[in-house]
């Protein structure tokens, strides 16, 4: 911002959240990129595992493959989002459809939904 942190047409400074705010949305993006980051790339690798029309075992080291880039991609975008809720709820949303093939591809092999 220009002149000296104030804004330009109104000349006023910006009001900014307090320290300890700031910590908590920090501290929630972290366990989301931890945590959060996780879940998704188990679920991508576990998905990826029972989707994919190869041998078991390329298929689960494709998975897990996958799952390494996933977390390393969702730890990233956690940080990015405007906010940490819109960050947790992102990681929710992507890990829906992956959860829900997980699921399919259980039901597919072992004939049940839950093991």
């Amino acid at each position: 911002m220009p002149l000296g942190g104030r804004h330009f047409k109104t000349g006023t400074r910006p009001r900014q959240r307090p320290a300890h705010a700031r910590a908590v949305g920090i501290v929630a993006r972290a366990m989301a990129a931890i945590f959060g980051g996780y879940g998704l790339a188990a679920l991508c690798s576990v998905a990826f595992a029972m989707a994919l029309p190869m041998p078991r075992a390329d298929a689960v080291l494709t998975g897990m493959l996958a799952g390494l880039a996933v977390h390393a991609g969702a730890a990233i975008w956690v940080f990015a989002a405007p906010s940490a809720a819109r960050a947790w709820t992102g990681l929710i949303a992507a890990a829906v459809p992956l959860a829900g093939v997980a699921m399919l591809g259980l039901w597919h092999t072992t004939g049940r939904m839950l093991p």
